[in-house]
């Protein structure tokens, strides 16, 4: 019964914006910041990173451009260098729960993360408990798995 609990929806605009942005045909890496609207217990965009703002993301440029003491979700794509000389652009979602945030705010966002996961379809899903945390070592760690 727990996981058919929606704590916050998403905004439509959200959705659809998530939507394009996994088949986006750019070959970047670029991310969309989300966040809670507190008020109206809503799952909103909280900004853009991409080619409009940057040639290509840079993780530490990600890193820089999320809040240190507030939880953020990261919907990023990412312009993957295999090995064998492949690329590819897996959709990655992240979920960063800074230490030492209010409860109530950590069990919003916690208790969100599902249904955005879910609805959004995305299948690589990570959660990181300070934005330090966030290197292109740990992502390609992630992605060789």
């Amino acid at each position: 019964m727990a996981q058919n609990l929606e704590v916050c929806s998403i905004s439509p605009e959200l959705f659809e914006r998530v939507k394009k942005f996994r088949f986006r045909k750019e070959k970047t890496s670029a991310a969309i910041i989300m966040k809670i609207d507190v008020e109206s217990m809503t799952i909103i965009e909280d900004d853009t990173v991409d080619e409009d703002t940057m040639n290509d993301l840079k993780i530490e440029d990600l890193e820089a451009e999320l809040p240190t003491h507030e939880p953020r979700y990261v919907a990023l794509s990412y312009c993957y260098h295999h090995d064998d000389g492949r690329v590819s652009y897996p959709l990655v979602f992240i979920f960063v729960s800074p230490q030492g945030i209010k409860p109530e705010l950590q069990m919003m966002y916690a208790g969100s993360k599902l249904t955005l996961v879910n609805k959004c379809g995305f299948t690589k899903v990570y959660e990181l408990r300070g934005t330090d945390e966030l290197t292109e070592e740990w992502l390609l760690s992630k992605l060789k798995k």
